[in-house]
């Protein structure tokens, strides 16, 4: 029953175009600029930012990520085309943001998504989280209800890595701690691996979110590749799951990578959004 109520709301987002409007990123656009954000005893943060009518919305990135890949860029532009307020920002340590990466810790990162919905976006946000930023935007919806209108995580990496380390041999985790540092291979960045300190792990662990309901009532849509070779699609089910609210979508694309970054992806996590400003804005 689950896996037709999915196919179904896959279709009828693929057609949502009829009876509204219809998506499209036609001519030239002017792309914001970057703009620095100082915030008291914290590394300024980078941020792009489109002025428009409410809900807003606001792209987090994946870890080592930035504000620059496709998906980022592919929803400034469809919320310009919409005269919706956008913002894109890069964490600490990443990007055009000061710090120092290997600085950076679940923590810190979330201290940065409630500078921005409380300093430099204004209403109710529609967050869209990449991996890393999926958690993040778990993390940021339960501590600002009322500025979270809904969330669409892509490829949701909630608790991923603490639940990836935990995972592993007795034995193998032991020598990561001798260690101190736990490398792991990927295809996503030219050194060709991920770099984790055991005080990141550690850290990270204070912020999981699947040990527990998660107090969240807004609406939820989640996309995840079945072919994701970094981050299980079940994670996604988990938060689904977890979650409070009534209404949650899991959208499942069979062929679908880690970084949701084709076109038929990108349109996939477009008319999502669409759907969820048209259902936020129609509400008596």
């Amino acid at each position: 029953m689950a896996s037709t109520t999915l196919a179904r709301h896959c279709r009828t987002l693929l057609q949502l175009n009829v009876h509204r409007k219809t998506v499209r990123f036609a001519g030239v656009r002017h792309k914001s600029t970057v703009q620095y954000a100082t915030r008291p005893d914290m590394p300024k943060l980078a941020y792009r930012k489109v002025n428009g009518k409410s809900p807003g919305v606001v792209f987090l990135p994946g870890f080592a990520s930035n504000m620059g890949g496709k998906k980022a860029e592919a929803l400034e532009e469809f919320c310009q085309s919409l005269g919706h307020s956008y913002l894109r920002f890069d964490y600490t340590g990443c990007g055009s943001s000061e710090g120092e990466m290997v600085d950076g810790t679940v923590g810190t990162w979330k201290k940065d998504v409630l500078y921005v919905l409380d300093e430099l976006v204004e209403g109710p946000q529609i967050l869209v989280g990449s991996s890393m930023g999926g958690w993040l935007m778990c993390l940021a919806a339960i501590a600002r209800p009322e500025r979270t209108a809904a969330m669409v995580g892509i490829s949701t990496a909630a608790d991923h890595y603490v639940t990836l380390f935990n995972s592993l041999p007795i034995e193998t985790r032991k020598e990561i701690e001798e260690e101190g540092q736990w490398v792991i291979p990927t295809k996503h960045n030219e050194k060709g691996s991920i770099t984790f300190s055991t005080q990141f792990l550690k850290e990270a662990e204070q912020h999981c979110v699947l040990q527990s309901p998660i107090p969240v009532t807004c609406p939820v849509r989640l996309i995840h590749g079945m072919k994701d070779q970094e981050v299980p699609w079940h994670i996604s089910m988990q938060v689904a799951e977890r979650v409070l609210s009534n209404d949650v979508d899991v959208i499942l694309r069979k062929h679908g990578q880690h970084r949701m970054a084709e076109k038929d992806d990108i349109k996939l996590i477009v008319y999502t959004i669409d759907d969820l400003i048209d259902k936020l804005t129609t509400l008596v």
